[in-house]
C-alpha cells in the first residue's frame, strides 16, 4: 500500500527524508509530495492546486492508500479523503487536526509580498519545539518555503459524508491522547467528532517529529496502516 506524505506548512518534501527509509523497511511505500507552491517554486499556487496534486497522487497509486497529513496538512490529507472516499483507506492526522467547511485553510500569520513566511520560532515556544535543538532549528528556518497567500487564505469545502466512514489515526505529539479527545469531545474539532472511528496514539517529541524522532514516526505510522494492507 501507498502512503502518502503531506507536510505542513513551509515545508517540501524532503521534510520525510529521514522517515520514508525506515517506511520502507517495514515493507510499506511512502510517497512524500512536493505541494504546488511549497517546493516548486509556484508562488501563485492555490489551495485547489495543491488538492489536486494530492488526488493526483491518490489517483496514480497502484490500489487505495493512506494519506498522511502533519499540521496544517491535515486538513489536506481530510480533503482527499472527502474527494476520494473510495481510494482513501486511511487519514493519518500528526499534530494536526481537519478545518471545517467553509474556514479558511491556514490563515494563521501574516501575508507579506503574497506569501505567509515562516514566522520565527517565537509562535512555537515550549513544547512544540522543546526537542528541537539549535542546528535543527537553523535548518528548517533555513528550509522554510513562504506559503502562497492563495493556499493559506484558500477556502476548505467538504462535501462527501463519506468521509466520515474513513477510519482516521491522530499522531499526538506536542499534546497528548487526553487532550486530544478532550478538544474533540467539547466540539473544537467537528470533523473528528462526526467520524466514525477515531484512533490515537502518542509520540513523544514536539511538532515536528519527522525531523527529531524519524524512526518512531515511520513505526507509528506502519502500524497504523498494518490492518489495511492489500
Amino acid at each position: 500500500m501507498d502512503i502518502l506524505l503531506i507536510a505542513g506548512l513551509w515545508l517540501d518534501g524532503t521534510a520525510w527524508k529521514d522517515v520514508t527509509p525506515e517506511l520502507e523497511r517495514l515493507g510499506r511505500s511512502p510517497v512524500p509530495l512536493t505541494l504546488p507552491g511549497q517546493g516548486d517554486g509556484n508562488a501563485s499556487a492555490t489551495l485547489d492546486d495543491q488538492l489536486a496534486a494530492v488526488l493526483a497522487a491518490v489517483d496514480a497509486a497502484p490500489s487505495p492508500v493512506t494519506v498522511v497529513g502533519h499540521s496544517a496538512a491535515s486538513t489536506l490529507a481530510w480533503l482527499a479523503a472527502d474527494a476520494r472516499p473510495e481510494r482513501v483507506v486511511r487519514a493519518v492526522l500528526i499534530g494536526g487536526f481537519p478545518g471545517a467547511d467553509g474556514r479558511a485553510y491556514a490563515d494563521f500569520f501574516p501575508i507579506a509580498d503574497g506569501a505567509m513566511p515562516f514566522p520565527g520560532w517565537e509562535p512555537f515556544a515550549g513544547p512544540d519545539s522543546v526537542d528541537l535543538d539549535e542546528p535543527m532549528l537553523r535548518q528548517l528556518e533555513a528550509a522554510a518555503i513562504p506559503v502562497p497567500e492563495g493556499v493559506a487564505r484558500g477556502v476548505v469545502r467538504l462535501t462527501d459524508e463519506r468521509r466520515f466512514d474513513i477510519p482516521v489515526t491522530v499522531v499526538c505529539p506536542e499534546f497528548s491522547p487526553t487532550e486530544a479527545q478532550g478538544w474533540i469531545g467539547a466540539g473544537q474539532i467537528p470533523e473528528l467528532a462526526r467520524a466514525k472511528l477515531v484512533e490515537f496514539v502518542d509520540i513523544d517529541s514536539g511538532h515536528w517529529p519527522m525531523v527529531t524522532k524519524p524512526t518512531e514516526l515511520a513505526r507509528l505510522l506502519a502500524a497504523a496502516t498494518a490492518d489495511r494492507r492489500l
